[in-house]
């Protein structure tokens, strides 16, 4: 059984592509089987995109990181409506990073640097301004909780952690380790069951 979490999913390749919208900011985005929410933009991911775009409107120059970007219309998006922006999108899974390159491509976006890297483990500490994910829930909660541990050593000072997540998948576990790391948590969202949490590194 392959997941789209897996470093190299072995189900065939379905190439297809939607256009997914936000403001006056259009994006042609191809998807693929083994890879998450194919086809369409999936809820977790927009509401994501649409708070930290309501919290941070394009401003001064931010380093941000996508972590399990999947074929990217979260960084994507980001990039294109902050150009100013520089984005780092990241994913273990092979297929997605192809398909994040291809959709950079494809929308002409050129703030955004894919890499490979199971979670955070191949990006730089204190880096980042922003680290964004909306977590492979299925891959498990060590996989998930590991990801909101490490980010607090690669945000800048002042730095934010936002996330995406299901209540019935893991919302209060997620919210707690992220108050245990951070010593703070905040809901910024809720909606159909979907929450977005941000901590804030502080000394």
């Amino acid at each position: 059984m392959s997941h789209y979490y897996d470093e190299n999913p072995e189900v065939e390749s379905d190439e297809s592509l939607f256009t997914y919208s936000y403001d006056n900011h259009d994006l042609e985005l191809m998807t693929d089987a083994g890879v998450f929410s194919k086809g369409k933009i999936d809820f977790g991911s927009d509401l994501l995109i649409k708070t930290f775009l309501k919290t941070y409107p394009p401003g001064p120059t931010k380093n941000i990181i996508d972590v399990g970007c999947g074929y990217g219309p979260i960084g994507l998006m980001i990039a294109k409506v902050s150009p100013h922006h520089a984005v780092t999108m990241v994913d273990v899974n092979q297929r997605a990073l192809s398909l994040s390159r291809k959709n950079m491509k494809r929308n002409r976006i050129d703030n955004v640097e894919v890499k490979e890297s199971d979670g955070l483990s191949k990006v730089e500490d204190n880096a980042y301004d922003f680290v964004l994910t909306n977590p492979p829930i299925r891959a498990g909660k060590q996989v998930v909780h590991r990801i909101l541990e490490d980010a607090y050593n690669k945000l800048k000072q002042d730095g934010e952690l936002f996330v995406v997540i299901q209540k019935k998948q893991g919302m209060p576990s997620a919210k707690s380790k992220m108050q245990e790391t951070f010593n703070n948590v905040e809901v910024l969202e809720k909606s159909k069951g979907y929450y977005i949490l941000r901590s804030v590194k502080v000394d």
